[in-house]
């Protein structure tokens, strides 16, 4: 299977645009202006070799790179041109597409060579959207994805269970896919971390930190192993969120209260276009200077605008009183079809 992701997607659309900014330190988050509270969506490789990365806060990283370009978000264009990506790899000979988010996706394929294939979905997609993508070889997902980031930018690269610890083992936890900083700082504290160490862990010493289910798992994501087959079935979301930073701290309870119905309208919004039930609420507040917290519950099956407000500010009382806040985000869940797909392959985003 491959795994084809953009590179640095977001950016690499805006200078299709501005083709005057190519090379240059560019940095897009929130309204494009710095002085505003926003958060970094995305940096060009000239901006992230000054360390600013996804998630910085917006003041910082245009004090790291004075001379960065700053641009607003712009979710239309973005979209636009990943609707043009996925139809090109759909279009590719035999392929099986799983679609990961608008940079990336996992194609199925039978070839006895898979580098000229991936060699052949890049210029594909270069030719139809002036965009570079690096392609992941594997024998499992897993793989796959890893492989890509040896690939970049614009590369190919191939990951098997015969070369993954020879490249992979003495990498550390944090590494791998579905392993971030928390995950991989419980590993350490059972001697675990490397990829390597990791792999030769049994299974079941895992569970009593990471329960029945995410112990075995994170043991197979060591050895590379895990799902091998590209699964098309269209992708069906658990859930909508909407979140607001706050250029002035919030600091009284009739604020939040105001904040947290306009979300919720916001978010019902998109609940209703998918005409499932809400069945829980997730309340993320981040507190002034930049802590975050979530807070959340399930709640009876209901379409009901009132309802699905009322328990939304139900979720108020467990905020800290007396803490400003400089930010606030409502996700509502909803009940999953009973065809959905409920694979385990994991992903990121959300919260």
């Amino acid at each position: 299977m491959l795994h084809v992701d953009l590179d640095q997607f977001i950016a690499a659309v805006e200078v299709l645009r501005r083709p005057e900014l190519a090379g240059k330190p560019i940095i897009v988050g929130g309204r494009g202006d710095p002085t505003e509270r926003a958060v970094v969506s995305t940096a060009s490789y000239e901006a992230r070799a000054f360390g600013v990365g996804s998630g910085m806060p917006l003041r910082i990283a245009a004090r790291k790179v004075p001379d960065a370009v700053i641009l607003p978000v712009d979710h239309e264009a973005y979209l636009a041109a990943s609707d043009a990506v996925m139809a090109t790899l759909r279009a590719q000979p035999g392929a099986t597409v799983q679609v990961l988010g608008w940079d990336e996706a996992f194609l199925g394929i039978q070839t006895e060579n898979p580098e000229s294939y991936a060699r052949q979905v890049q210029a594909a997609v270069l030719e139809r959207t002036h965009l570079h993508c690096s392609v992941g070889i594997g024998d499992t997902m897993v793989r796959a994805k890893v492989a890509t980031g040896f690939g970049k930018p614009a590369g190919v690269f191939r990951l098997t269970a015969g070369n993954w610890l020879d490249l992979m083992g003495s990498r550390p936890t944090r590494d791998l896919w579905g392993v971030g900083t928390k995950v991989s700082g419980r590993l350490a504290k059972l001697g675990i971390n490397t990829v390597a160490e990791l792999a030769g862990t049994d299974p079941p010493d895992l569970v009593p930190e990471f329960g029945p289910r995410m112990g075995p798992w994170y043991a197979e994501l060591g050895r590379g192993d895990g799902a091998s087959m590209v699964d098309d079935t269209p992708w069906v979301a658990r859930g909508h969120s909407r979140e607001t930073t706050f250029q002035r701290d919030l600091t009284e309870p009739a604020q939040v209260d105001d904040a947290i119905r306009e979300l919720a309208a916001r978010v019902l919004q998109d609940v209703v276009a998918e005409g499932r039930p809400v069945v829980g609420l997730t309340l993320k507040v981040r507190y002034a200077p930049f802590f975050t917290k979530t807070y959340a519950r399930k709640i009876p099956e209901t379409f009901e605008r009132k309802e699905v407000i009322a328990r939304a500010l139900d979720l108020t009382a467990r905020i800290e009183p007396a803490r400003p806040i400089r930010l606030l985000g409502l996700r509502a869940e909803m009940s999953m079809p009973d065809d959905a797909r409920k694979g385990h392959t994991p992903t990121r985003g959300g919260w």
